[in-house]
């Protein structure tokens, strides 16, 4: 096995996320970051893209989770792990950030995130 760390920086979505009303109607930016462990023995054997995880499936498969308006990021993040953990089965161990930037709180603040690992 040779274990492979992939990395997905800075994503950003327009997306529909948060508690109050205004936040669902309104939106606001987010950002992504996840970082994922895969076995890359054989893709590294062969350069063929089907013997690893493709990081542009991984990605759209994150943007149809953000596009979904959810209530709270722990719902997001929660739907973006078990989508990755259903799609991608040679996925290992996870590293997931979501970011709301710039939240009402009623001050500046730059952004407020959730980590999840799985």
């Amino acid at each position: 096995m040779k274990k492979t760390v992939i990395e997905l920086e800075n994503m950003e979505f327009y997306a529909y996320h948060g508690h109050y009303e205004e936040e669902q109607k309104v939106g606001n930016r987010f950002r992504v970051d996840l970082r994922f462990e895969v076995d890359s023995a054989e893709a590294a054997r062969t350069d063929e893209l089907a013997t690893t995880v493709s990081y542009l499936d991984v990605y759209q498969s994150v943007r149809r989770q953000m596009e979904i308006p959810s209530h709270l990021l722990e719902h997001v993040a929660g739907r973006i792990v078990e989508a990755l953990r259903a799609e991608f089965p040679a996925v290992g161990a996870l590293r997931l950030k979501v970011s709301k930037l710039d939240p009402p709180l009623g001050g500046q603040v730059e952004k407020v995130s959730l980590v999840v690992e799985d």
